[in-house]
């Protein structure tokens, strides 16, 4: 699903709208983490509990307290319960009404120190590869990985060609599936970047993929303001001047 610019807010006495993007990039973080905590404003991050993915996205809608939610999933599954979701915000909790109908829910938020919360911003390293990854592109690895049973993206780059690799690379006997890409980056450099399939969670759509030697990626949609930063493998090599 894309993320549409829209706005559908009321008045604070009237309850809030939230727009199907936004529940959408919640169901994405959901993912990541089985918690959130939404802070006053209109930036949404999160962070997986062994901190290896990070993502953040700007939204339409702007939030004046403070939210926690302990069970992501098992709170947008109760707004999923009415046709025409409005929300009251309180201080420790909010009231889910519906437009069509008289039914209501009161949702208690969770102690914003029982979350896992994003406590500063990614100061990103210069990269030392950059490439488009188009929908297609990243549908074509996803399939490929779960049609051969295989668990590891490596991005490989050497003689000025990049190669991007659905592999095990702890059976070299299985089977693998290759698309080159353009890159921009170090013409003479050598490089062998590995990615656990699995956290690649971004939401579908095109990304800009700045990948450094530092251990450190980040995920830029091409189209929205939303980013992910996904931890390198540890056997990850690159050289280069």
């Amino acid at each position: 699903m894309t993320l549409k610019e829209t706005n559908d807010m009321t008045t604070a006495t009237e309850g809030m709208k939230v727009s199907a993007d936004t529940l959408t990039i919640l169901k994405n973080f959901s993912t990541i983490n089985s918690n959130i905590l939404i802070k006053p404003g209109s930036v949404l991050t999160t962070i997986s509990p062994i901190k290896n993915i990070m993502s953040e996205c700007t939204i339409e809608e702007e939030f004046d307290t403070e939210i926690g939610i302990w069970d992501l999933n098992k709170f947008l599954g109760t707004v999923s319960l009415f046709k025409s979701p409005r929300f009251h915000f309180g201080d420790t909790s909010v009231m889910i009404s519906d437009d069509s109908s008289s039914a209501s829910v009161t949702y208690h938020y969770s102690e914003p120190k029982l979350l896992s919360t994003v406590n500063k911003k990614v100061d990103m390293p210069d990269s030392v590869l950059s490439i488009t990854m188009s929908t297609d592109i990243l549908n074509e690895l996803q399939r490929a990985s779960s049609v051969l049973g295989v668990s590891d993206l490596a991005i490989k780059g050497s003689g000025g060609e990049v190669l991007l690799t659905v592999l095990d690379k702890q059976d070299k006997s299985t089977n693998d599936f290759s698309v080159e890409v353009e890159g921009t980056f170090d013409a003479d450099a050598e490089f062998c970047f590995f990615f656990k399939m699995e956290n690649l969670k971004m939401l579908p759509g095109e990304y800009t993929a700045n990948i450094t030697d530092r251990g450190v990626s980040e995920f830029v949609s091409t189209t929205h303001d939303l980013r992910y930063w996904i931890a390198l493998e540890a056997d990850s090599s690159y050289k280069g001047n």
